[in-house]
Parts: C-alpha cells; sequence; structure tokens
C-alpha cells in the first residue's frame, strides 16, 4: 500500500513479478456469499434484498469512516451518515423523500460545530467526509434496489453481479500471472493493462453465457458494452478505494 508523504524519484512503470501467490479468500468468500445472495434474490421478496444491502452499506460506510478518522470519537456524524446511507439505499422505495432526507442530512451535519466544541475546520472536514461517504456508499449501493425493483429485476441484477465477480476475478489472476505494465503506480501498483484485459475477457465470456441463457433480450452489441462498462466500473472502483486508503494511511 502506497502511503502518504512518500516520494518514488523512478515511477514505476512494470510490476516486476515474484511467484504468483493466490488469495484463497476469493474462493471461500464466492463459497459463502454467493448461496446467500442467490437465495435473496430468488426466493425472497426484494425487500429483504433490500436489508441485506443497507446492511452490506452500513458495514462499508462504517470502514470509510474507520480510515478517515476515528469513528468512535465522532458518533454524531457517524449516525448521521449511516441513517442517510439507510435512506439512500431503501430511497428507491419512496423516491419523493430521497430530497428531504438529503437536505436534513447536510443541514444536521452543519449544525454539530454549534452543538459540539470542535474546532471549525476540523469539522467542516470532518463533515465533509460524513457527507461524502454517505453518498459514495448509500448512492451508489442504491441501484442494485433499484435494479431489483424492475420488472425483469432478478435477472439483470444476477446479470450484473456475475459479469462485475468475472470481471474481478479475471484481472486478479491474469494480472497475477502476467501483470507487467502498471496502470496506476502511485495508487495501486498491482493493477495492470493485462490484469485489465483479462478482466474484460472474463466479464465478456460470462455476459454472453448469461446472454444466451436467461437475459435473451440483450443484442450482441448490448452484451459486449454491459461487459467493458461493468468492467471499467470495477477497475474505477477499485482505484478510489486504493487512494482512500492511500490517502488515510
Amino acid at each position: 500500500m502506497l502511503e502518504c508523504g512518500t516520494t518514488n524519484q523512478e515511477p514505476a512503470k512494470t510490476v516486476h513479478k515474484t511467484r504468483a501467490r493466490f488469495d484463497s479468500r476469493r474462493i471461500y468468500t464466492v463459497l459463502l456469499v454467493v448461496p446467500l445472495l442467490y437465495g435473496a434474490i430468488r426466493y425472497l421478496p426484494p425487500v429483504a434484498f433490500t436489508g441485506m444491502v443497507a446492511l452490506a452499506g452500513c458495514v462499508s460506510l462504517m470502514e470509510l469512516y474507520r480510515l478517515c478518522f476515528q469513528a468512535s470519537s465522532r458518533p454524531w456524524g457517524v449516525s448521521v451518515g449511516l441513517l442517510g446511507c439507510i435512506g439512500l439505499i431503501v430511497g428507491p422505495y419512496h423516491p419523493a423523500l430521497v430530497q428531504t432526507g438529503l437536505l436534513v442530512a447536510v443541514i444536521t451535519v452543519l449544525s454539530i460545530p454549534l452543538l459540539v466544541e470542535v474546532p471549525l475546520l476540523d469539522s467542516l472536514r470532518e463533515g465533509a467526509i460524513v457527507l461524502t461517504g454517505m453518498l459514495y456508499v448509500g448512492l451508489t449501493l442504491s441501484y442494485l434496489v433499484l435494479v431489483r425493483l424492475l420488472p425483469e429485476g432478478e435477472s439483470l441484477l444476477f446479470f450484473l453481479l456475475l459479469v462485475t465477480w468475472a470481471a474481478d476475478t479475471g484481472a486478479y489472476y491474469v494480472g497475477t500471472l502476467y501483470g507487467q505494465r502498471a496502470l496506476a503506480p502511485r495508487i495501486s501498483p498491482k493493477k495492470t493493462a493485462e490484469g485489465l484485459a483479462g478482466g474484460f475477457i472474463g466479464a465478456t465470456i460470462v455476459a454472453f453465457v448469461a446472454r444466451w441463457t436467461f437475459v435473451p433480450e440483450f443484442s450482441n452489441l448490448d452484451t459486449l458494452v454491459l461487459a467493458l462498462v461493468l468492467t471499467l466500473a470495477g477497475l474505477w472502483g477499485d482505484l478510489v478505494e486504493s487512494a482512500i486508503s492511500a490517502a488515510s494511511a
């Protein structure tokens, strides 16, 4: 992990490979999480899946706040962020309430300096972190709930999750075995062009298998474009996460 304040006189252009080592936790995660997700999407009502997404969102947001500041020392801000995150995730059920909830969250966070004796600059910085984290996690995850509520939401959600997983898995294994050209050495030295290509190939294969099996309404062009978009979205998300981790190290 790149630490804040470090410098590199010669930016890395390539990734020097040692013996390939694979993270077995990926296999365990698939074996544990996939059956739960499949059961929740396939057999339970949409509200059950929404609950799982909300729980995952809260855990993710707490981890983000932990990286940025000691969450236990900012209970008011963290509480507002978590409530706002849940509100955004369940927002597709009541879209008219989202704007009101966001306004309440902004006013509450900006009012904290009036209620707690904290240096103004620190309070504003932490308020920005609270609101940004709330939007980053809550708004993005709310689209999973929105997709699930569509008429063909079950199939579309399976497509989204499978293709994203294939892109991530393909990028990991191809990058581990063959990665040489770093994509963003300042942020994530292990991300390589070869890994990106492997992710796109994996995503494309799984996307077309899904098209032939349970989403026949997609054209060949639709499938190819979605595979590319989901691959790039996964890469961009990983880089953003790495940048946050590096900045807070």
